[in-house]
């Protein structure tokens, strides 16, 4: 774990889930379940929302930065375990408060009006997207591995996830979405997820060099160029492929396309959830359209909440985090067997009311 000690205070201890401190003029936030690869949690979303409004208003705080404890990454997203037994035992109304608290932070961090500087070293994905590829100055390292994977778990992209992924150059969004690739610095850079690279081993320089100065001067003085990414090469094959109006086409684009690159996509695709890939595919589309990242966390949310009621978000967890035997039986298991209804049910409005980021 990289952090600055002189001069800090950790306002939870050394023990507590998320820790909060100060160095010079800048705050600090270190998410702090290493364990778990620091998976979020309703009670750390909260900790994290209170912070942040907290040092809106303290006018000594000029710059906030968010990591990762431990050394396997930022965070690998929710808390699905979390998730699981909630949908199993609980009816779904924890997980529901916990989405509603998260993608109002998300839209916090997106509107903060004080630089937000994440470290998106090592593994980024799903609600650690989140917290940190909606800041404002995001920085990733030789390390990263950013990812949207939710497909594999029967859920929709979300944090979030459509609107960047939708605003990516051409169809690399739709790549990412469906088949839940992780992607390192260049290729992150390329999609609008990240701004900086900077080498892992030079972290702690810029972290106490960033605590009286300047932060957007402070990162170009510590900005490297990222190593040669994949995803450039590919976007000849990848937009025309994805640019399908149906998943069942893109698939057999991919197939027909000849390359092994395109091939190995379809394949991994083919192991997702059906009823979420078309589901994702129709709020990519959906996220095109819309004007703020409020509107698409709405939307999210509706998904998000559509999920709980499906098979597959059992099934995606049990098979991935649970038994971990990779293999998930999904229902219905066929993409044919998905029916215009059952997509339509991820963006209708949740029993329990919108989560009404975006009205007005």
């Amino acid at each position: 774990m990289r952090r600055i000690t002189e001069g800090t205070s950790e306002s939870m201890g050394q023990d507590g889930p998320v820790l909060t401190g100060r160095a010079g003029r800048t705050a600090h936030i270190t998410l702090n379940r290493p364990r778990a690869l620091n998976a979020l949690t309703h009670p750390m979303v909260l900790t994290m929302s209170a912070a942040l409004a907290e040092w809106e208003r303290d006018a000594s705080v000029a710059a906030v930065i968010i990591s990762g404890a431990g050394e396997r990454g930022l965070c690998a997203g929710g808390d699905i375990r979390a998730i699981h037994e909630d949908a199993r035992t609980g009816g779904g109304d924890a997980s529901t408060a916990f989405w509603r608290d998260e993608y109002r932070l998300d839209a916090r961090i997106a509107r903060y009006p004080k630089p937000y500087v994440a470290l998106m070293d090592g593994i980024v994905m799903g609600g650690g997207v989140g917290v940190s590829a909606h800041g404002s100055v995001r920085i990733v390292t030789e390390r990263s591995a950013v990812a949207m994977p939710e497909t594999g778990i029967g859920l929709v992209p979300d944090v979030g996830g459509t609107y960047l992924l939708s605003r990516a150059p051409g169809e690399l969004g739709t790549h990412l979405a469906l088949t839940g690739r992780a992607v390192g610095a260049a290729d992150a850079l390329l999609c609008g997820l990240a701004d900086h690279f900077v080498p892992s081993d030079r972290l702690d320089d810029l972290r106490a060099a960033l605590a009286g100065a300047d932060v957007r001067e402070t990162v170009r003085r510590y900005a490297r160029s990222a190593p040669e990414g994949q995803l450039a090469a590919d976007r000849g094959w990848i937009d025309a492929c994805y640019a399908a109006d149906s998943v069942e086409e893109i698939v057999d684009r991919l197939l027909g396309d000849g390359r092994p690159a395109s091939k190995e996509a379809a394949e991994t695709i083919l192991t997702r959830s059906p009823t979420a890939l078309k589901a994702t595919l129709a709020a990519l589309r959906l996220a095109r359209g819309l004007t703020t990242l409020e509107q698409v966390l709405d939307q999210e949310y509706r998904a998000s909440c559509a999920a709980l009621t499906t098979p597959d978000l059992l099934e995606g967890i049990r098979a991935q985090v649970i038994d971990k035997d990779r293999a998930p039986r999904w229902s219905p298991k066929e993409l044919a067997q998905v029916t215009d209804a059952e997509v339509e049910r991820f963006s209708a409005r949740p029993p329990g009311g919108d989560l009404g980021l975006g009205a007005g």
